[in-house]
Parts: C-alpha cells; sequence; structure tokens
C-alpha cells in the first residue's frame, strides 16, 4: 500500500501488515501515523491485507448508486479516525468487485463485515453509525 507523508510529500510503501501501525517516512523520517481513513481496495489488496492484518478489519461495502452507502461514508470515515491503529477500514465497490461480493454473499448494500485472522466474524446490511459499529468492533479488540 502507498501512504504519502503529510510532511515532504513523499509516496512510502506500506506492507499491509504495517497500516495499523506508527512508521517513518523513507526520506524526511517524519511520523506516518496509523491508516485513518477508509481504504478502497481491490481483490488483491484486500486478501493481502485480511491476510496480513494484525487487527480486526471492518469492510464496507458500497457502490456508488446507492443512497445509504453515500449517507454511512461520513460514519465510516469517523470510525477509521477514531479507532486508528486498532482496525482498519476497507471500502470494497460492489459493482466493481463484484467476485468479492459473491464471495461474501452480499445482497443488499451497505453492507458491514468484520473481519479478524483472515476470517468473517460479523456481517450486517443496513445503515450504522460509527458508535454502532465500534459496538460491535468492541468484541474483537
Amino acid at each position: 500500500m502507498i501512504r504519502i507523508c503529510t510532511q515532504c510529500g513523499t509516496k512510502n510503501r506500506i506492507p499491509a501488515r504495517y497500516l495499523s501501525s506508527q512508521g517513518r517516512c523513507g526520506q524526511c523520517k517524519s511520523a506516518l501515523p496509523p491508516q485513518a481513513e477508509p481504504m478502497d481496495v481491490n481483490q488483491a489488496q484486500f486478501e493481502e491485507i485480511l491476510k496480513e492484518s494484525p487487527v480486526p478489519v471492518l469492510v464496507d461495502f458500497w457502490a456508488a448508486w446507492c443512497g445509504p452507502c453515500r449517507m454511512a461514508a461520513p460514519e465510516v470515515a469517523k470510525l477509521a479516525q477514531s479507532m486508528a491503529g486498532k482496525v482498519l477500514v476497507l471500502k470494497v465497490n460492489t459493482e466493481e468487485e463484484q467476485q468479492l461480493s459473491a464471495r461474501y454473499n452480499i445482497r443488499s448494500i451497505p453492507n458491514f463485515a468484520i473481519f479478524a485472522h483472515d476470517q468473517m466474524q460479523w456481517q450486517q446490511a443496513g445503515l450504522l453509525n460509527h458508535r454502532e459499529l465500534e459496538q460491535v468492533l468492541a468484541r474483537w479488540l
């Protein structure tokens, strides 16, 4: 995964297993905080992160045409910010990643899933706010 340093603008390649950790920019040595924003991922990135992540992963399955998905986006972003370092937040566009949608039986969106140790632990369709998502995630922290 690529993270851009906020101090010098350098692109830093971060292995999936370190996305939830504090790091340093390879150029200016400034701190690179844990991933604090939802990450739009493709199937290969999704599989790599689930396999390598030492922390639980919340996945938001969504589509651009979905009104409730657009309403959920700011809540998902709040969750990623408030739980940075404890949880990784991924966004999977169900229109672009249809194989992932089929694999996890996504029938309605938004659809949230929690993965721990590369296994789905929980799944729920429908709009949830960041506090509700935090309460569910608390079981895996």
